[in-house]
């Protein structure tokens, strides 16, 4: 195996914990020169003003990203009471001057619970969501007045981990494409003194929590070192919460073709499944479907394995 095969052979997950100040685009770039892999994608934004958790596809395993990235997150946000900012965040613009906060923890946590479970959400003028084909932050910049609509979340939990206004600590578990910022700018509104973040770090993305992720500078190390492979988490694990479907070598055969495969008794009670080989390597994503005999089966719906 020449050292171009052995390239593209490799497939995986590189959960890297981005620091403040770096777009996610920066930190392809980064893994994009540091492995030589031309093939590398994250599976969802971190602002470049926030920290931690940003997971990225390298090799074949980019076509998973679909798979991936509708996965939940996890915050802790650092909020400042008593102010308001045009970004909603500590970037921006003070549209409310600084007041003393008369809000105690009890009124802060009873406002919390008002934006757990699916609410609207706004998000901020100054964002990358676009209008009529234009970035909204685009527009607010050159000054025009942005029209954004009010989008569904979820908001799984949310909990105060440090008091001590005007900074409050908390910790949010929503769905993905939820604005922190805006949820800290809806809260200020709601207790009547303003608010805006201060301070963000993404906990956990999907199934990837800050336990896995490796800070940028110590992979960068180990690019130059050449050992930048122990960082490197199986395909086959960044689908953790689909069942696996064991595949002989006959069936793995088949299914690289895009062949049906026969479902066994013990697997049935699943719709979507990952099927690996004996290695435990990725070979497709597969859904439960019928043989013409009526008996179960799997169909291939994307395949990953296609080394000889």
């Amino acid at each position: 195996m020449n050292s171009q095969d052995i390239k593209n052979a490799i497939s995986g997950v590189l959960v890297v914990d981005k620091p403040v100040g770096m777009t996610s685009h920066d930190v392809v770039q980064a893994i994009r020169n540091g492995t030589g892999l031309r093939r590398a994608g994250h599976t969802g934004t971190l602002d470049p003003r926030a920290s931690g958790v940003l997971v990225i596809l390298v090799g074949p395993a980019v076509r998973l990203s679909e798979y991936v990235s509708a996965s939940d997150k996890r915050y802790q946000a650092i909020i400042r009471l008593g102010g308001t900012t045009d970004t909603f965040d500590a970037e921006g613009k003070v549209t409310r001057s600084e007041a003393p906060v008369n809000v105690t923890e009890a009124q802060f946590e009873e406002a919390l619970k008002s934006f757990i479970g699916e609410i609207e959400q706004t998000p901020p003028p100054y964002s990358a969501v676009k209008v009529q084909g234009r970035k909204a932050y685009e527009m607010a910049r050159q000054g025009e007045e942005v029209d954004l609509t009010p989008r569904k979340i979820t908001v799984h939990h949310l909990e105060v981990l440090e008091w001590a206004p005007p900074e409050v600590v908390i910790d949010v578990h929503c769905s993905s494409g939820t604005y922190v910022r805006s949820l800290a700018n809806d809260l200020g509104q709601k207790l009547g003194c303003g608010a805006y973040l201060v301070g963000l770090r993404r906990t956990k993305s999907g199934r990837f929590s800050l336990r896995d992720a490796t800070p940028l500078r110590k992979l960068q190390e180990a690019f130059h070192a050449g050992n930048w492979y122990q960082y490197l988490i199986p395909a086959a694990e960044a689908l953790g919460d689909w069942p696996a479907v064991e595949l002989n070598p006959d069936e793995v055969e088949a299914v690289r073709h895009g062949h049906r495969v026969k479902a066994k008794e013990e697997d049935l009670q699943h719709e979507k499944v990952r099927g690996v080989s004996t290695q435990g390597e990725l070979v497709a994503l597969m859904e439960k479907a019928q043989g013409e005999d009526g008996s179960p089966e799997w169909q291939p719906k994307k395949v990953f394995f296609t080394s000889e």
